[in-house]
């Protein structure tokens, strides 16, 4: 089979090219947002002891998965975001912005750090449809598209690549720089710890908002074509929104992995079920991909639910030694 032929199979929407590209920024867009999170709650997590001189680390799983894996992560993340077209993306950016805000009104009494932290590990996928949703809203038509995407490709895989390479670094000389102070990066982060998350956080809402936008105008556009569209969207969406709330509360009842995980195979068979009526052969295609992009996205990160954090009183208050 040629490489023409294998093309014309992939249930892709647009120039394959520009398809990967835009599959590049939303893989690198989330390996950042994953590893700046894993900074975070480490940073966070490691605690100096003034007795003896020594430095505590997290009792949570958040040690760095291997090279070797994230690589295959990264490569299947690309290839899943890039056969995802804007349609399809554009309901997943809705129905995630739809849950954090169900999420933040009604299940939020929480500990803002644990809702933080679930809410960052949870919006990895949906962080990468963002993305190429709202690139693919953005560059529509442009005449330079192309240039455009690789530009933005080759830097969104620096900034994923520095994201990479301060993780290893925390990960394996942040407890002995903590306690010595002879590192310039680590000084920064013992600083800014508590302002590490709730920046993250900022940042990731800002993205989300953007995307909201576009992927409003592609559903807007592609789905919602007259009165009889909207009648009939209009009581699906409320029946997602009773479901949405039966998973929120199931998630609360019984909190982590496996809870995650299943919420998000259940949402995606509703969002499958959906587009049977109003999607077409491609759409229900790409749904069954986004189950992938999800288990690629949760399953590395599962270990981040149950990373030690210090109580909210514990303030280090004899903090790192002098440096005198």
């Amino acid at each position: 089979m040629t490489f023409g032929a294998v093309m014309v199979w992939l249930p892709m929407e647009d120039n394959p090219v520009v398809s990967i590209l835009q599959g590049v920024v939303g893989a690198c867009g989330t390996t950042l947002m994953c590893n700046l999170l894993r900074v975070s709650l480490f940073v966070r997590c490691t605690r100096y002891t003034p007795a003896d001189g020594t430095s505590e680390r997290p009792n949570g799983e958040t040690k760095s998965i291997g090279r070797l894996s994230s690589g295959i992560q990264f490569i299947l993340l690309t290839g899943v975001l890039s056969l995802v077209g804007p349609r399809v993306s554009s309901l997943i950016v809705l129905e995630f912005c739809l849950r954090a805000v169900l999420a933040s009104l009604i299940f939020g009494q929480g500990t803002l750090h644990e809702v933080t932290k679930q809410f960052l590990i949870q919006c990895q996928f949906s962080l990468g449809c963002a993305l190429t949703c709202t690139l693919q809203y953005l560059h529509g038509g442009a005449p330079h598209r192309g240039l455009s995407l690789l530009l933005a490709a080759g830097l969104c895989w620096f900034l994923a690549r520095q994201g990479e390479r301060l993780w290893a670094h925390v990960g394996l000389l942040y407890p002995r720089h903590y306690s010595q102070r002879d590192c310039g990066v680590c000084l920064t982060l013992v600083s800014s710890r508590d302002a590490l998350l709730p920046m993250l956080r900022r940042s990731v809402v800002m993205i989300f908002t953007l995307a909201s936008v576009a992927a409003t105008a592609v559903v807007s556009q592609h789905f919602l074509l007259g009165a009889e569209d909207l009648r009939f969207w209009t009581p699906m969406t409320l029946c997602y929104i009773l479901l949405l709330l039966r998973v929120l509360e199931d998630q609360q009842s019984s909190p982590g992995g496996q809870a995650m995980l299943r919420s998000a195979g259940l949402r995606v068979v509703t969002l499958f079920v959906w587009l049977l009526m109003v999607g077409n052969f491609t759409d229900v295609l790409q749904v069954l991909f986004c189950f992938l992009g999800e288990s690629v996205c949760l399953l590395p990160s599962l270990g981040l639910l149950r990373s030690t954090v210090p109580p909210e009183d514990d303030k280090d208050p004899h903090g790192p030694p002098s440096s005198e």
